[in-house]
């Protein structure tokens, strides 16, 4: 897999994991753990100089 495709694939999963969270809230049984992913991918994105901007939506 090349740079590319891992980025692009971790922006996608950047983003429907912060769907999951909006939409179960922060009382959800699996927000700590969707949080703690959400922390892990903003960092790997970060890394490769994705602009997270206008992509964060939980903004926390």
């Amino acid at each position: 897999m090349s740079e590319k495709e891992m980025m692009q694939r971790n922006i996608e999963e950047f983003s429907r994991l912060q769907d999951y969270m909006i939409e179960d809230g922060k009382d959800a049984k699996a927000y700590k753990t969707m949080y703690i992913r959400y922390l892990d991918l903003k960092a790997i994105l970060q890394i490769y100089g994705v602009n997270l901007t206008d992509i964060d939506r939980i903004k926390e």
